[in-house]
């Protein structure tokens, strides 16, 4: 897999966290779970070089 793929997949990934914690109850399991990848994809994505200006709709 080449690192524009990876990215491809991160940031795609990083999409659908974000939905669902929009989704979740603040308060539930579900979403201190998901907040925990979006905290990892987060890292990579700016670990990578990507600006999460425009995609970090959660800004959790």
């Amino acid at each position: 897999m080449t690192d524009k793929e990876m990215l491809k997949i991160s940031i795609e990934e990083f999409s659908r966290v974000q939905d669902w914690m929009m989704l979740a109850d603040k308060d539930s399991e579900v979403f201190l779970s998901l907040k925990k990848r979006y905290i990892d994809l987060k890292a990579i994505l700016t670990a990578s070089g990507i600006n999460l200006t425009e995609i970090d709709r959660v800004k959790a």
